[in-house]
């Protein structure tokens, strides 16, 4: 029966979080009976078996890592928090006390696995391995897929960090043929996710995810986890910029007020001010676009910029319209492209319906009617940190090897239902090819030494991390690396 609990605390609820043997599905508490007798050795690996996207960006294993394996993570004290639950959980008793107390006594309560894994920032085709996981004692060979249910939680940083690299293609592209210069990709798409996903951790996940690809962040979680899990002191950046609640609470007549108390009270760089609480067509043509414009273009002297966004309405033509309003009032040059730039002192950026559809939609009337994309930045939320899942990219996890009384077994599932679940066999090798392809190797008939794949934690340690800057580098796209190529060319010709 459910009741009220009247000891229940967040220190429970905290304590529950803490607690490894806690942290699976129910039905794994009791697969430890199920393997074969004499069972010594479980080895399963986790990829992307398909979905939206060819490549896949890998990240946030680390951050589960440190939040969770690394140490001294099971105690006496755990097994018998876990033992009550379970025991209320199960009609019959299936939790392995027994395991997890041989665990703190022979290991000190360091869970006896390896880790190896690719490189933080990857980018490979999917349908090839990321990382695999084993029991180092024969006693727990339970252990492996014991865990599989937080490692399986990667998917989300990785589908994030994926996601968000192809809205980074897709920018690039339009600045490289409508802009000068890619110089300011990295704030090109802001993050506004944290208010739209479904908890604080998926959040700093999610927003880290990000900035491996973008410098400009709202979600505040992100900028915090990429520096206590990635080494990174600010990861992501930000301005002061006005909601709905503060233009909408001086009243529809106190706008023009509103508007002039952010160029006022914010008189030196960037600001952002949403614009459609009413009229935004009024509020560019009459109140920026006439009783402002002389603030807006003392304030672009000192080196400020007024963003103006828009937030409601057809994306592809409401950003063409403002663009088009804002060139009656300001005017316009034309870059060396041939495309038209508004003055350095205003902009506009879309936080509304952004997403990597709407994105090319809103490029490209950008470009049909002779604008630079360097007029714009995009915010996006949840189409950014929540409206993806598991299967986007066809994560699993799954066991490809095992050691059953000292024999070695290629362990493997070809379901004739569904032939893209077909799972790898055997010890496998992620190798690198003569044309920079990765391709996975199975059945133990790869070549240690080509082998991508890393030792990152064993026996409750740490063996390898990447910082921020690492993984950027490694996840950066192939224009970005083309253009800075050249660039480095260039300067290398001329001082020679």
């Amino acid at each position: 029966p459910c009741f009220p609990w009247p000891g229940f605390t967040n220190a429970i609820m905290n304590a529950f979080q803490e607690n490894v043997c806690l942290l699976s599905d129910s039905y794994k508490v009791s697969h430890h009976k199920q393997y074969p007798p004499n069972t010594t050795l479980v080895y399963s690996y986790f990829e992307s078996r398909g979905g939206l996207h060819k490549e896949v960006v890998f990240f946030g294993l680390q951050y589960i890592l440190k939040r969770y394996f690394v140490g001294a993570v099971v105690t006496e004290e755990k097994i018998q928090q876990a033992k009550a639950y379970y025991d209320k959980h199960f009609a019959t008793p299936v939790f392995n006390e027994e395991g997890w107390r041989y665990i703190v006594k022979k290991h000190g309560g360091k869970l006896p696995l390896r880790i190896r894994a690719v490189p933080e920032g990857s980018v490979l085709e999917y349908k090839n391995v990321l990382f695999t996981v084993e029991n180092t004692d024969p006693e727990c060979y339970w252990l492996t897929n014991y865990v599989e249910t937080l490692f399986v939680q990667t998917w989300y940083p990785c589908t994030v960090a994926t996601n968000s690299r192809e809205q980074k293609k897709v920018i690039a592209e339009f600045l490289a043929e409508t802009a000068d210069s890619l110089e300011g990709l990295p704030f090109k798409l802001h993050d506004f996710g944290f208010r739209g996903v479904s908890s604080v951790e998926s959040a700093a996940l999610g927003g880290a995810a990000h900035l491996v690809n973008f410098m400009g962040t709202d979600t505040v979680a992100g900028f915090v986890m990429a520096r206590e899990y990635y080494r990174c002191d600010m990861a992501g950046f930000s301005i002061p910029a006005a909601e709905h609640s503060t233009i909408t609470s001086w009243g529809r007549q106190g706008e023009e007020a509103a508007f002039r108390n952010m160029l006022t009270n914010f008189p030196e760089g960037l600001v952002a001010v949403v614009s459609d609480s009413y009229d935004i067509w009024n509020a560019i043509e009459k109140v920026w676009g006439e009783k402002l414009r002389a603030l807006v273009e003392k304030r672009g002297e000192n080196g400020g910029c007024l963003v103006v966004r828009p937030d409601s309405g057809d994306p592809a033509t409401v950003v063409v319209k403002v663009l088009n309003m804002l060139e009656a009032a300001f005017g316009t040059t034309k870059n060396t492209k041939g495309f038209k730039l508004l003055p350095p002192y205003i902009r506009i950026i879309q936080g509304d319906g952004v997403n990597l559809e709407s994105l090319s939609e809103i490029l490209g009337n950008m470009r049909k009617h002779g604008w630079s994309a360097d007029n714009c930045a995009f915010g996006s939320g949840g189409s950014l940190l929540q409206r993806l899942h598991r299967d986007t990219q066809k994560f699993a996890y799954k066991c490809s090897f095992a050691v059953v009384d000292g024999q070695s077994v290629n362990v493997f599932k070809d379901p004739i239902t569904d032939p893209g679940k077909k799972s790898k066999k055997g010890r496998l090798t992620l190798e690198q090819q003569s044309d920079g392809a990765y391709a996975t190797v199975q059945e133990g008939k790869g070549d240690p030494a080509k082998d991508v794949l890393q030792l990152v934690f064993e026996n409750g340690d740490l063996k390898r991390e990447w910082s921020m800057e690492e993984v950027r580098e490694l996840a950066e796209i192939p224009l970005v690396r083309k253009h800075k190529e050249a660039a480095a060319g260039a300067v290398e010709a001329k001082s020679s």
